[in-house]
């Protein structure tokens, strides 16, 4: 049964922190949403989680369940007015798991989950939902979402850290929701700690805002060095399109320079893309470097969809073909993407955006 976690007001241009209590321990985590207000009840959700992976003989294995910042808690006066904004609240997703739902004034609605930071929907005014979550998603706070807009910090692809690095695969929590003129909006974050330490030693910030308009869903990713030193980082917004893949392709990419991963991921074929249209015959694995700003998915299903980006510089298509028989055919992936290694002084910040709209 979905349990909102806060009552729906009057719009207002902001709303204050959210406020969450999160404690954690080795083996638990327990989320715990107060109502201060005239409440008498609390809603509590608690999920077990392990903290560590057991190394394996094939090498290493790195930490996977999501972790709390220690016993980290966010306080607030009252619960109505930290997360209580129009078209925001909290339910009870799959698996128990926490997800914030949006809904604007225009009918649109989109989910994310905290899991991961992960919007797992995207559903324009006519109920239909633009995004794609894969049939063997698990929802168990152990691995990340297959499908949605999951995130790759900081590392996309294989590497010295797991694949795709380890922000799809942690808890974030809400730094505040708001509401303009209808369009509501929530800003995600999350902070290094000791499970982000055991891979990758540095200190950081990430912060995730999302914003929903009728026919448009916008993010912002900013990242932060905290701390002491320099770091490096990649990143990409690996979005899982509806699609027919028949009918499925992309328009925008002539003329960029490709790194084409099939057959052999590890040696790339460098190429230039000539087609006007790119379509997916088969597998498809392709970076395309320097990507324009814009670029159009014909879904293939009667939608055309607007993704632009600012500042995410390339781009990657992805359909696994037979490797996913019981689902390819029904997405693909269109990703904004920062290949090429970003470095950060310290106090120094990145940001990406995406902006997904319907025509």
């Amino acid at each position: 049964m979905a349990v909102p976690a806060a009552s729906l007001l009057t719009a207002s241009a902001l709303c204050p922190r959210e406020s969450m209590q999160v404690t954690s321990s080795r083996f638990n985590q327990m989320w715990v949403v107060r109502n201060q207000r005239s409440f008498n009840n609390h809603v509590k959700r608690v999920f077990l989680q392990s903290s560590l992976r057991r190394s394996s003989s094939k090498g290493p294995v790195w930490p996977r369940a999501s972790q709390s910042n220690g016993n980290t808690v966010i306080t607030t006066e009252k619960l109505n007015q930290e997360i209580g904004c129009l078209g925001v609240k909290v339910e009870e997703g799959e698996g128990k798991l926490p997800k914030l739902v949006l809904k604007s004034n225009g009918g649109s609605e989109a989910e994310i989950y905290l899991f991961g930071g992960c919007i797992s929907s995207w559903k324009i005014p006519n109920g239909k939902d633009l995004l794609f979550v894969r049939p063997d998603a698990v929802f168990n706070g152990q691995k990340p979402i297959s499908g949605g807009i999951p995130h790759c910090f900081p590392q996309f692809g294989p590497g010295l850290i797991q694949q795709h690095g380890f922000a799809r695969n942690m808890t974030w929590s809400v730094a505040s929701s708001g509401n303009s003129e209808g369009k509501p909006s929530v800003t995600l974050e999350l902070k290094d700690n000791s499970y982000t330490h055991s891979m990758w030693d540095f200190s950081f910030l990430a912060t995730f805002k999302v914003v929903l308009d009728t026919e448009r869903l916008s993010t912002e990713l900013v990242i932060k060095n905290t701390d002491k030193k320099a770091f490096t980082f990649n990143a990409a917004l690996h979005t899982y399109f509806r699609a027919l893949i028949t009918g499925a392709s992309v328009k925008g990419l002539k003329g960029c320079t490709s790194l084409n991963k099939f057959p052999d991921p590890v040696n790339p074929i460098k190429g230039v893309e000539e087609r006007e249209v790119v379509n997916f015959p088969g597998f498809v694995d392709c970076i395309y470097l320097t990507a324009p700003n814009k670029l159009l998915l014909e879904n293939g299903l009667g939608d055309t969809v607007s993704i632009e980006n600012k500042n995410w510089a390339d781009a990657v298509l992805w359909n696994p073909h037979m490797q996913m028989e019981a689902c390819y055919k029904d997405f693909v992936c269109v990703e904004n993407a920062k290949i090429a290694n970003v470095e950060l002084e310290p106090g120094q910040t990145w940001s990406g955006e995406q902006y997904l709209s319907v025509n």
